[in-house]
């Protein structure tokens, strides 16, 4: 699957110019003029990368980097400026940004950033994982549960991979819709997430009362066995 870019940008040329380019190199890319429009954007899908101007019609790229890194820390964020003081790109990295441009900018050095960029936020990668009785291979993309082998749909095994991926930690179900349905329309009162995890826990859990890989933690999400 193609790595979703989110380009924020008032200059509507430089838009047009980063989403051609971007997806001519295989990147899916949503782009907004607007701090507004982007929020729209992202309440919908997570992104697995931002490009983020500066300075914004409606907010300051600073202030708003500093904010998506309380709601969403792993997004690598790539800011693009017109501001090319030292102090300006040591501002812009303090509030979070993973990398700085300044423009106007070559497409290829900022293809070679956004690639770094997403391989520094990939999860290490692993041939295989074992948690207690389950066991996964990564590289066969097969699942074993005490021995034996276990059937789980595509997105069963997406969701897995995830809650693997993630192990430890709290995941909301906006998360979980942003990042395992990111190409999916799914609604605020549609109950697909926990149906799928459901069927999950069914094919991984012996005891379905009392799960040992999935815990449901009670009015945040899920949590999965680290």
């Amino acid at each position: 699957m193609a790595d979703r870019i989110l380009a924020v940008d008032d200059d509507a040329d430089i838009l047009k110019v980063l989403k051609a380019n971007l997806q001519l190199h295989g990147y899916e890319v949503d782009t907004a003029d607007t701090w507004a429009k982007a929020r729209d954007i992202l309440s919908a899908v997570q992104p697995d990368l931002m490009i983020l101007d500066v300075m914004l019609p409606d907010g300051d790229g600073v202030e708003i980097c500093r904010q998506l890194r309380k709601e969403s820390p792993k997004i690598p964020i790539i800011m693009l400026t017109a501001r090319d003081k030292v102090s300006d790109k040591v501002m812009g990295l303090e509030s979070g940004a993973d990398d700085y441009m300044v423009k106007p900018f070559e497409t290829l050095e900022l293809l070679a950033r956004i690639k770094a960029c997403l391989r520094r936020a990939a999860p290490p990668s692993e041939e295989q994982v074992v948690i207690g009785g389950l066991k996964v291979d990564f590289r066969k993309q097969i699942v074993t549960i005490a021995g034996e082998k276990i059937e789980l749909t595509p997105k069963e095994y997406k969701l897995l991979c995830f809650f693997i991926n993630h192990r430890g930690e709290v995941l909301s179900r906006e998360t979980l819709r942003k990042s395992v349905w990111k190409d999916t329309q799914i609604y605020s009162w549609s109950r697909v997430i926990d149906v799928h995890i459901q069927h999950l826990r069914q094919k991984i859990e012996k005891d379905l009362s009392n799960p040992e890989f999935i815990i449901t933690v009670l009015g945040a999400g899920y949590r999965f066995m680290d």
